[in-house]
């Protein structure tokens, strides 16, 4: 590891940064980049700090060593390393703008993702992933008995590959709490839509009979509940009563691509620090 990344919480009181970056010198580390934020309304401290450790030194030393600057301060915390390129699977649907993008990335060394496979309950995506080089898993879903079989055979196979991230690249069936549960803050969805407007499956429809001036993108981490998980990445253009409902969808889709590349960005550098059901993201 190059880098190492603490990010904390904790309720705000003096001496936390202090403490911190003390003991970053203390040990014989480098700090390379440090931000925070103070929630007044909740009285809450989140800080990320990013530092050259001393050599020799593992996530699991460095996290035994600072549990009693933790204890003092009563922090939450996690040490990350950097670079990370995690064990990743794509799930998708019969949209593949965002599909394509992904790998486009992953293929020029834009997104550090080590994809394991990609699955969809539809054939459509087989050929761009060949393209690349990734395994691709068809689970299809014609009828309710097949979708039972599609939900338990997708959750043999993440749990299968030792996976760090899941990224639902316009995958469009709902997943059940089973699924999720054990991917809270590790699984990314990208919604076709400015959550919390138009949930569901048809936004760029609900928009255009709506008349909005804006559409936009939302990227967030599942949870059990549908469209409603910690937001990490937004993104939102332009729009006017000349767009019909497919220009709509065409300028969306091109949104969709850069909201769930910054989301994923994001988490990659680990720059996101979950807090409930909302995230700060730092730059």
């Amino acid at each position: 590891m190059k880098h190492v990344v603490l990010l904390l919480s904790c309720q705000d009181r003096p001496g936390i940064v202090a403490g911190v970056t003390g003991w970053v010198a203390k040990i014989g580390g480098n700090i390379t980049d440090a931000q925070q934020h103070t929630d007044h309304h909740d009285g809450m401290f989140f800080q990320r700090v990013k530092f050259t450790p001393p050599d020799g030194s593992s996530i699991d030393d460095l996290a035994e060593r600072f549990r009693s600057v933790a204890g003092e301060l009563n922090l939450s915390y996690q040490f990350c390393t950097l670079p990370y390129r995690p064990r990743t699977a794509l799930l998708t649907s019969r949209h593949l703008h965002c599909l394509s993008d992904v790998l486009s990335r992953v293929h020029l060394g834009d997104l550090a993702l080590d994809v394991k496979f990609v699955a969809s309950n539809h054939d459509d995506g087989r050929e761009i992933c060949e393209m690349y080089g990734h395994q691709f898993r068809h689970l299809p879903t014609e009828n309710a008995d097949s979708r039972a079989k599609h939900e338990a055979d997708l959750l043999r196979l993440l749990d299968s590959r030792q996976l760090d991230l899941v990224i639902l690249a316009r995958y469009m069936l709902v997943l059940s709490k089973q699924i999720v549960e054990p991917w809270s803050g590790r699984m990314i969805n990208i919604h076709h839509s400015f959550l919390p407007s138009f949930v569901g499956a048809n936004p760029y429809r609900q928009a255009h009979d709506r008349g909005v001036k804006i559409i936009g993108a939302t990227a967030h981490y599942v949870s059990e509940v549908l469209d409603e998980g910690p937001i990490v990445a937004q993104g939102v253009v332009q729009v006017s009563h000349r767009d019909d409902v497919a220009a709509l969808t065409r300028r969306g889709r091109d949104l969709e691509t850069t909201v769930l590349a910054s989301a994923i960005r994001a988490h990659l550098e680990h720059r996101v620090l979950v807090f409930g059901n909302r995230t700060i993201v730092f730059d």
